[in-house]
Parts: structure tokens; C-alpha cells; sequence
């Protein structure tokens, strides 16, 4: 099979695919070793950026996933409307970033950190799946202890936690 052959099946798992796929399960299903389908995901996702096409490639929570042109997003919220695009509130992304920066922590330590009450923006962040419960902290009530999930590293285009910006003092 040639290589534009390869790279258009790749392309059909992706499109195809709601979750990122992993390199290993993209070789498994062209017979290939994972180096040559990492090779071939490569030479996809540079054929798609040069093309100028209105879908790319990314390397998402350990795995690939297709997606939209981030430079077309102005045009794509005009002709879908932003009622379905799901944006978060800022006080919703204030809980999540203080989740993201410092998890695992609970409902009283977000709190103290935001100044105010936010049980009904970590219900909101829960039934997304950006955020899940991680097991109860020993002590008093025993509070839930919350962290972040792969689908806030798929919302945010992130690989793994590591790629956060880094906190200015």
C-alpha cells in the first residue's frame, strides 16, 4: 500500500474517531510498527497545514484527534452560532484553573482560594467531564477531593498537564 494510501486511512480512524487515538492502536490497524504510523501521523498533519485545509491534526491527551482550523473559529461560530460551541463562564474557568494548577483539592480549599461558594460551578464542571472526583480527603466530613479528567485536556488542546502555562508570582 502506498503512502498517500496510509495517510488516507489515517485520516478516515481520525475523522471517525470522538476520542483521540493513540499511535500504537493507528498502527495496529494499518500493519504497521508505531514509529512508521507516528512517521505517517506527521506527514498527515504537515500535508493538512500546508493545504491551508479547513480540518487539522492534534496530538491530544496522548493521543491524535482531527479538529478544526483554530484560525477559521470566527467564521465558524458566525455560521454555527456559539449557542452549541459550550463556552464556560469565567467564574467556571477560574475553578477549573485553580483545579488544574493545584489538584488534587477539595470544595472548602477551592473556596478559600476563589472567596466565594462554588458548589454549583463544580456540579456544572462535573456533569461536563472536566473536572471528576478523585477520592474523599481523611478528616472532618471527609470532603470530596476533585481533579481534572482527559476531557479537560481535550477541550484545552493540551497533551498532559505539563503543557499549562506556567503561573506568573
Amino acid at each position: 500500500m502506498s503512502r498517500e494510501e496510509l495517510k488516507a486511512i489515517i485520516e478516515a480512524i481520525l475523522f471517525l474517531s470522538e476520542e483521540p487515538v493513540v499511535a500504537k492502536k493507528i498502527a495496529g490497524g494499518i500493519g504497521c510498527t508505531v514509529e512508521e504510523a507516528l512517521e505517517l501521523i506527521r506527514e498527515l498533519q504537515q500535508d493538512l497545514a500546508e493545504q491551508q485545509r479547513g480540518l487539522r491534526l492534534f496530538e491530544i491527551a496522548g493521543g491524535y484527534q482531527m479538529g478544526t482550523a483554530p484560525e477559521l473559529a470566527p467564521y465558524l461560530e458566525q455560521a454555527v452560532g456559539d449557542e452549541e460551541s459550550g463556552h464556560l463562564s469565567g467564574a467556571a474557568l477560574e475553578t477549573l484553573a485553580i483545579i488544574a494548577y493545584r489538584q488534587p483539592l477539595t470544595r472548602p480549599e477551592i473556596e478559600a482560594i476563589r472567596g466565594v461558594r462554588c458548589e454549583h460551578i463544580l456540579q456544572n464542571l462535573l456533569k461536563r467531564k472536566l473536572i471528576r472526583v478523585s477520592g474523599r480527603k481523611e478528616g472532618p466530613g471527609r470532603p470530596l477531593i476533585y481533579a481534572t479528567t482527559p476531557d479537560f485536556l481535550r477541550y484545552f488542546g493540551l497533551n498532559d498537564l505539563h503543557e499549562l502555562p506556567p503561573l506568573e508570582d
